[in-house]
């Protein structure tokens, strides 16, 4: 082995390398990413889920309960209640993920220590919900400090089944991968195959060609969320309480949204590998943060506002509410504005990067 002629090899790929920035800030963006994440947004101890009171009581007594749990900042208490039917629609719409009951013979409960004086309604389509549940059964009412205070109910996964929570969420999961990285690499491949010279000559305008990259795409992903709606009911029995047509229709606009983001990264990107590593990169954040692994309510309040701008997380309220809470798009309508917001912002982005010009 000649080190002389090793050592050129290894200053040319150095150089090259140097040349290439994408991938030069790729080695420290990636490592500084997951470092920020992990190390400041990603907190499995849950605080401030957003929730409701319902008093039936109306007592001296049930008022400085509220007011104490609401102090343990695991709940925020954001809706005074009055009747149960407004528990369940909040719930169900998504506005809150739990509910604090207490019945009308809270009194009377507590003096004959027969039945727990409070209730927890929570969500159980989401975990995270369940477990921070599981911590506030044990509070410490006065009188009752060897026993359970707080009933929980668990609505919409009452056996706490894993599957229920994740499979709906792998749908966005699954849909974020292919999409984006598939038309991440659609323009950069026609531009490296030679085949732009050809659409140059063509009265294409800029969004009929957007558009012809990603409405081939939109078939594939529906056939995708066909895949895992029949392998999660067939393995895992996990339902589809809602309307199927509406999961169909919210799982559509976030094909388009997440394709809508892949052609914006091909204006981007000069090489295929470099497509596929922007891609990459807004897998990271969109899969960390948007409450499919992690518990979204334990992130600080500047990670969620960065949240609120990925589409995968409107997808998971959107999957979850329909097949579990059997939530319909109406009542769900911030989140598809949402998507449709980010839908239409990436590909006029998108159109106006997209030039027919070879350079």
């Amino acid at each position: 082995m000649n080190l002389r002629r090793l050592a050129a090899i290894v200053v040319k790929e150095l150089r090259q390398l140097r040349r290439d920035r994408l991938t030069f800030a790729m080695i420290v963006g990636i490592p500084l990413l997951q470092l920020v994440l992990f190390g400041y947004a990603i907190n499995m101890d849950v605080r401030g889920i957003d929730a409701a009171v319902l008093d039936q009581a109306g007592s001296a007594r049930s008022r400085e309960v509220v007011e104490e749990i609401g102090s343990s900042q695991v709940l925020e208490l954001r809706y005074r209640l009055s009747t149960p039917q407004q528990l369940d629609s909040l719930l169900r719409q998504g506005k809150i993920s739990a509910a604090l009951v207490l019945p009308a013979d809270f009194e009377a409960r507590l003096e004959r220590q027969d039945r727990p004086p409070l209730q927890l309604v929570v969500d159980g389509s989401d975990q995270s919900v369940q477990a921070s549940a599981r911590q506030l059964a044990a509070y410490p009412l006065p009188g009752w400090e060897n026993r359970q205070a707080v009933e929980v109910v668990n609505l919409y996964n009452p056996q706490r089944l894993a599957p229920l929570n994740t499979v709906p969420g792998l749908i966005g999961v699954i849909l974020t991968m292919t999409m984006v990285l598939f038309t991440a690499i659609a323009l950069v491949r026609e531009r490296e195959r030679g085949n732009l010279e050809m659409l140059i000559t063509t009265p294409l305008s800029p969004w009929e060609l957007t558009l012809g990259k990603v409405l081939p795409f939109v078939g594939i992903g529906l056939l995708q969320v066909t895949v895992v709606l029949l392998v999660g009911r067939l393995l895992f029995e996990v339902p589809i309480r809602g309307s199927l047509l509406e999961l169909y229709g919210a799982s559509l606009l976030f094909i388009v949204a997440s394709l809508a983001l892949g052609v914006f990264l091909s204006t981007l990107a000069q090489t295929q590998f470099q497509a596929m590593q922007m891609a990459f990169f807004t897998f990271l954040p969109q899969i960390l943060l948007s409450g499919f692994m992690f518990p979204f309510a334990g992130m600080p309040k500047a990670a969620q506002w960065i949240a609120e701008l990925l589409p995968l997380t409107h997808f998971l309220r959107l999957a979850r509410g329909i097949m579990l809470r059997s939530a319909g798009l109406l009542e769900l309508w911030p989140e598809m504005l949402a998507l449709l917001v980010f839908t239409v912002l990436m590909l006029s982005v998108a159109v106006m990067r997209v030039t027919k010009r070879l350079d």
